[in-house]
């Protein structure tokens, strides 16, 4: 009978165990996740002002050439 309370005990514990186990990988998968998903915002945050940027840069850079060119031409530029 104690052979079977200690087979008995043995088998719960690894059972608890197997729960902890569980519940460590729950929490890992559910940190993972949380960073998974502020990684893509902050990427999909950092695509649209890069690109306003671009936009901002592009017409910056046209405004220069066409004042370079007036420049060039000897025009006035009021």
């Amino acid at each position: 009978m104690a052979g079977g309370r200690d087979t008995g005990s043995a088998v719960q514990r690894q059972i608890q165990q197997d729960w902890a186990n569980r519940e460590y990988i729950e929490v890992i998968t559910a940190s993972i996740k949380k960073i998974t998903d502020f990684l893509n915002a902050f990427d999909m945050s950092c695509r649209s002002r890069l690109a306003m940027l671009n936009e901002k840069l592009t017409s910056l850079e046209r405004r220069i050439e066409y004042i370079e060119a007036r420049v060039t031409k000897g025009e006035t530029l009021t």
